[in-house]
């Protein structure tokens, strides 16, 4: 049993990984893009197991009640999660506690390669059971189980609109107070990944176009592809969620799902419906007046702002912002907690 190990799977061994996962896993194999690690079990070179962490399920509603957060943490932590996707047992691996071996092999290791491979901590496995089996394997290696799932399958598209067998759902905690940094109210830096991100709910697609709706449209009649308030309310989602440039609010834009671009009202053509480029944002967004998508904000703010049950403040120094007494300005902003709306942003001078 001390002989088995655990490691990552070799570029030359790929092919060999994913046909045994298709012959032998009954969901099949799994495409080895963004954060996704395989990983191989072996005993005196002979291949054992076979394991698919990747990242985690955007959501979970059993997951997310053990954890105790709501979608003010959740959308910028998941990052903190890893999805345990496969792990298949080949044939004629008959080693006693084989499985639970395995997994706690896998506990150690993941925390470790996890930082290496994607420049973040790992602070939880998650994994979804097919009801036809009964998790057996996690519960001897101290998985919890938390919860079932609601069903719905994740597609290309997005989540699918119809719920199909509930799976029942086990986690496991890789560092002793996973449940209370998780759902704490402040993040630290260290563990935070890229720039701070939201995830918009469908209501609040639906609304930010409305709020646009009254913009004078600068644009010629026959240069009018997109509508205005569909691609303003695009824009202005990405900027909220984290993008930063033309070129972040165009990939942002082209990554939404045909059912959130339909909650935007995007154009409609050959059975999909379509976002604006990169070079069509940026020349709408130019020929707007400023205080015309500031007031537009401002009502979209006002109506969002019933949510929030109270409103952190932040402030921040202006570099090379410097008055004659040779201080620099600072500016303070209002957040909202449970929306994280930025309500406003002001300039305060510096204090004599």
């Amino acid at each position: 049993m001390h002989e088995i190990a655990l490691r990552p799977v070799a570029r030359e061994e790929e092919a060999r990984f994913k046909d045994l996962l298709d012959a032998h896993h009954y969901l099949g194999a799994v495409a080895k893009i963004g954060h996704t690690l395989w990983y191989v079990a072996t005993w005196q070179g002979q291949w054992l197991a076979l394991l698919v962490v990747s990242a985690a399920a955007w959501k979970c509603a059993a997951r997310d009640r053990w954890i105790g957060w709501d979608r003010r943490y959740q959308f910028d932590r998941l990052h903190l999660i890893a999805n345990n996707a496969r792990f298949l047992i080949l044939p004629g691996a008959h080693v006693p506690n084989l499985a639970s071996r395995v997994l706690a092999l896998l506990e150690r290791r993941v925390r470790a390669d996890w930082p290496v491979c994607f420049g973040h901590p790992l602070w939880l496995l998650e994994t979804f059971v097919d009801p036809r089996f009964h998790g057996t394997c996690y519960r001897a290696a101290n998985w919890l189980a938390v919860g079932e799932s609601r069903g719905f399958r994740r597609t290309r598209a997005g989540y699918g609109n119809r719920a199909e067998r509930p799976k029942r759902v086990f986690v496991r905690a890789l560092i002793g107070n996973a449940r209370t940094r998780l759902c704490a109210p402040f993040l630290d830096p260290r563990d935070r990944h890229g720039a701070p991100k939201m995830l918009l709910t469908a209501d609040q697609m639906r609304a930010l176009p409305e709020f646009f709706a009254d913009i004078p449209d600068p644009r010629r009649g026959q240069g009018r592809r997109h509508p205005l308030p569909a691609a303003l309310g695009i824009a202005a989602a990405a900027v909220l969620c984290g993008a930063r440039g033309y070129k972040a609010i165009a990939a942002w834009a082209a990554d939404l799902s045909q059912q959130a671009r339909a909650r935007f009202r995007c154009r409609y053509r050959n059975g999909r419906y379509e976002v604006p480029s990169r070079t069509r944002f940026r020349d709408l967004l130019i020929s707007i007046p400023p205080e015309h998508l500031d007031r537009a904000l401002q009502g979209w703010n006002a109506q969002m702002a019933g949510a929030d049950e109270g409103l952190a403040l932040d402030g921040k120094t202006l570099c090379n912002a410097i008055d004659e007494q040779g201080r620099q300005n600072h500016i303070l902003g209002a957040v909202g907690h449970q929306s994280q709306v930025c309500y406003t942003q002001k300039k305060s001078p510096p204090s004599p």
